[in-house]
């Protein structure tokens, strides 16, 4: 058997000029026919009709070329050409691979037709002439016994094979060939082997059709999943079109029809991503999402020019994202069908209720038309998922039952008293609410209940901070907030499953999230339009256990789930005016319970990038302190301030440390020093500093944050202009990224600031990564030389696709005696650097930095002071300034 690599192009013999001119008229004719067709695909039009003509025919393009090459290399009578794979099925993709099988009866030899000491067989002069006619071509050489015998060892070669189509050649062979192959099949070890094959392959692409960049081709409900389908199915005998599988009874029309309609589009989608890339790319990446999705007459604005609410790649996406979606659900109906044939089950029928069965582990409805003559079962599904021991999911029967009761649920459905008082037990239960909720959501079952929650079903959001789609992001967030509510869980978040375990009402917060982003993509603040929708649900369902003093807790939930996190990463804590105004936003203790809990899961639940432990400590700190004031201690700068000097004193005499060893440091620091940092931090601070003070001498001390993720870095030096930027500087370089800086300067004239930093590649043990930092730093703020330029990095390719325009607001604080600048822009290397460099320049000093990553958007505030800052102009310039560094890529 010889196997010839897609890479591979044997060197040919010597060839006339009347052959190679005909080679290259042969090439020519056809790259201008697939040309003249691949035009057609790069024109606007949205409609998926003739997209299945267009694939068939690239391949009857193809087909007709290689049969010209075929007869051209007089291979000997007994062969076959045979087009196998997608190449097989006759859907010729526009850069796709076209694999085919030069089938050969058995005993004949590779080396049949060699003529005396010609340096290449036939064959090989064949494979040749296809790859210099411009054909991509995937090839393998076998005999009819070494196919069967490939096929009963690789599943891979069994599934090409099964698609077999003859090309031109020997007919009677290739009959031959088919009768042993299909006499060899076994449907239902195929059927295992492939059902294996596709759970791998969900694995590999997040087990979700939801990615940022989907496959549209092996990502779950890709075309892969329908392909799988007509492979089991053929293999079974049940038919080998969509046609077929209906006339066998496996599918209904109405099914048939909608696979038809979805697999259309997935075929167009791909055939326009090879058009436009010019090469085989399954993937809607972000490069090409917009470029697609203008190809489809979508856009991003309207003809007078105004942003349209979604971008026209978010219109592509959505469109992909519910064909995926429906993919994934009539796949799973047909394949459990189409099990149940190979498999006629033994399990017997166990009455749940006169409505449903149990049938190994599933729910069957005990009859097709259960939802149409009864509405109320649809909601009863799920409640019997969550409540029925030993049940884990939906059988085949169930599953089309639902999708074609989907006309059931209408308005009168969704304002019927008794599914509204389904929907609310669905809510309560102790346990299964998080699985319940999303197969509700993959049976389109929660999206028609909860009307808002389908619009949106499937939107991305292209913001660089969110990596689910809304539908996905909500439901992350309620199983963030169940798991708060679950005993097994508490090891992730003791404080947030503590506070949980005291709270009464857990549907309060499910029902929160739920309806948290439901306003995303409306256009206007989706906090706000998300609790109109969240008011309206708490009216329609007050008489199943909502009471006005619930609903205007959810309502205040949905509309200031941004709030808590705004404040913790975007303002100074240690300020009391801060804690005062946001206690007085969220009232009591109940509310700000609540609303910690929620935005804990929020965070969490938009991208793993995004959340980390500082996070954590911000929030769980601004909840202590909010909470303190809301039970009646008003903040007391003084107070706080002696309370925070004791607890650092006992930390210090547990040390081991001199008695008023700390006042020499103590004595050279103001009341701000002492409100911005906590006990921990400033006896921290005391045993390294003490006997350092007016050294004149940098110092640098670091240490495990408290936080437990990163370093927390202490650096006590003389201060000047460029401190700061210098060790911005050595953090860029070293590859650490600064999550927060508390920037401090004694009445010493000694800068004493601490950094919470997190390395991009830490090393296995932070005892090294502790040496290191300390060690490099502090050569780093004694090197005379000027600092360096700031390094260029790659930036990636989401943010290249969805870039922001860089912001900078400039206002004084509550005070009016201090500045904070704000900056949004896309993250990238060293853009802390950036900052510091202009601020250096115009001599301000930083006091505060709060750097939030938000994905791949950096939301950064710095509290600053400085002469300049009380000039108009200069105030300009600095702004100018900032923002051309921050567009600087």
């Amino acid at each position: 058997m010889l196997n010839v690599l897609h890479a591979f192009h044997p060197p040919l013999p010597p060839a006339t000029a009347p052959d190679l001119a005909q080679l290259h008229a042969l090439r020519d004719a056809y790259r201008q026919d697939k040309a003249a067709l691949l035009a057609t695909l790069r024109a606007p039009g949205a409609s998926t009709r003739g997209v299945r003509s267009l694939l068939h025919r690239l391949s009857s393009l193809t087909d007709g070329l290689l049969c010209r090459l075929w007869d051209r290399a007089q291979l000997p009578e007994g062969m076959a050409l045979v087009a196998v794979g997608g190449y097989g099925r006759a859907q010729l993709f526009p850069y796709s691979d076209v694999d085919v099988l030069l089938l050969l009866p058995d005993g004949m030899s590779v080396a049949a037709g060699h003529a005396g000491a010609a340096p290449c067989t036939p064959i090989e002069t064949f494979i040749g002439s296809c790859w210099d006619a411009g054909l991509e071509v995937g090839s393998s050489v076998r005999s009819v016994a070494e196919c069967l015998s490939e096929a009963a060892a690789d599943v891979t070669v069994q599934t090409s094979l099964l698609e077999a189509r003859l090309l031109c050649g020997n007919a009677a062979l290739f009959d031959a060939f088919r009768q042993r192959y299909d006499a060899q099949m076994d449907p239902r070890a195929f059927l295992v082997a492939k059902t294996l094959e596709m759970r791998q392959r969900h694995t590999k692409y997040e087990n979700t059709p939801y990615a940022l960049e989907p496959n549209c081709k092996e990502s779950p409900g890709g075309l892969r999943d329908l392909q799988l389908i007509q492979w089991v199915a053929r293999a079974a005998g049940l038919g080998r079109n969509w046609r077929e599988l209906a006339a066998s009874g496996l599918a209904t029309p109405f099914e048939v029809q909608q696979i038809e309609r979805n697999e259309a589009l997935l075929f167009l989608i791909r055939a326009r991503l090879h058009a436009l890339a010019g090469r085989r790319e399954d993937r809607l990446v972000f490069d090409l999402q917009t470029a697609v999705a203008e190809t489809f007459g979508y856009r991003s604005t309207a003809p007078d020019g105004q942003r349209l609410a979604m971008r026209a790649s978010e219109t592509l996406m959505r469109r992909y994202y519910w064909a995926a979606k429906a993919v994934s659900q009539l796949c799973q109906i047909l394949l459990l069908g189409i099990e149940e044939r190979l498999n006629p089950s033994t399990h017997e029928l166990r009455p749940i209720n006169p409505r449903f069965f149990e049938k190994a582990g599933m729910i069957e409805v005990a009859s097709d038309d259960l939802y149409e003559r009864e509405p109320h079962a649809v909601l009863e599904t799920f409640l019997l998922y969550e409540t029925t021991v030993g049940l884990k999911d939906l059988s085949a029967r169930t599953l089309r039952a639902l999708y074609n009761a989907r006309g059931v649920m209408d308005s009168e459905f969704r304002r019927d008293p008794a599914n509204r008082a389904l929907f609310m037990q669905i809510l309560q239960q102790p346990a299964g609410i998080t699985h319940a909720m999303r197969l509700m959501n993959q049976t389109s079952v929660l999206g028609r209940y909860l009307w808002p929650f389908r619009r949106i079903v499937g939107q991305m959001q292209h913001d660089l901070f969110h990596v689910y789609t809304v539908d996905q992001h909500i439901l992350m967030v309620l199983r963030n907030v169940r798991r708060f509510f679950m005993a097994e869980h508490a090891h992730e978040y003791p404080s947030c499953s503590q506070l949980a375990a005291g709270w009464d009402k857990p549907w309060i917060l499910y029902i929160a999230a739920l309806f948290h982003d439901i306003g995303k993509g409306r256009g206007g603040d989706h906090s706000q339009i998300g609790a109109q929708e969240v008011r309206r649900f708490c009216r329609q369902h007050a008489a199943h256990g909502i009471t006005r003093e619930d609903a205007r807790l959810i309502e205040f939930l949905v509309a200031e789930h941004l709030t808590m996190s705004q404040v913790a990463q975007k303002q100074d804590l240690s300020d009391p005016d801060v804690i005062a105004a946001f206690a007085r936003r969220v009232g009591n203790e109940r509310y700000l319970t609540a609303l910690y809990l929620l935005t804990v899961a929020d965070i969490r639940g938009t991208s793993p990038k995004v959340w980390n432990a500082w996070k954590g400590k911000l929030l769980e700190d601004l909840y202590h302190a909010t909470l303190r004031t809301l039970g009646g201690r008003a903040p007391d700068a003084a107070a706080e301030i002696e309370a925070r000097k004791r607890e650092a004193l006992v930390l210090l005499a547990l040390a081991s440390q001199p008695h008023e060893a700390h006042k020499k440091l103590w004595d050279t620091l103001d009341v701000s020093y002492f409100m911005r940092h906590e006990a921990a931090d400033i006896a921290w601070h005391t045993r390294h500093l003490s006997r350092h003070v007016g050294a004149g001498k940098p110092v640098v001390r670091a240490r495990q944050s408290l936080a437990g993720e990163g370093l927390q870095v202490l650096v006590y030096a003389p201060d000047r202009s460029d401190l700061f930027m210098r060790i911005c500087g050595y953090f860029d370089r070293a590859g650490f990224s600064i999550l927060d800086a508390r920037v401090h300067t004694a009445n010493n004239g000694h800068a004493l600031d601490t950094f919470q930093v997190v390395a991009s590649s830490q090393p296995g043990a932070y005892r090294e990564l502790i040496h290191m930092v300390e060690n490099d730093l502090l050569r780093a703020i004694e090197d005379p030389r000027p600092l360096p330029e700031p390094t260029r990095k790659r930036v990636s390719r989401r943010v290249k696709s969805f870039p922001i325009a860089p912001r900078v607001t400039l206002r004084p604080d509550e005070k009016a005696q201090r500045w904070l600048i704000s900056i949004s822009a896309s993250d990238r290397a060293g853009l802390l650097y950036l900052v510091a460099r202009v601020l250096s320049r115009h001599g301000l000093s930083v006091q505060l930095a709060k750097v939030s990553t938000l994905g791949e958007r950096v939301e950064d505030v710095f509290l600053v002071q400085g002469p300049e800052m009380q000039n108009n102009a200069r105030q300009i310039q600095i702004e100018t300034e900032l923002l051309q560094a921050l567009a600087d890529q």
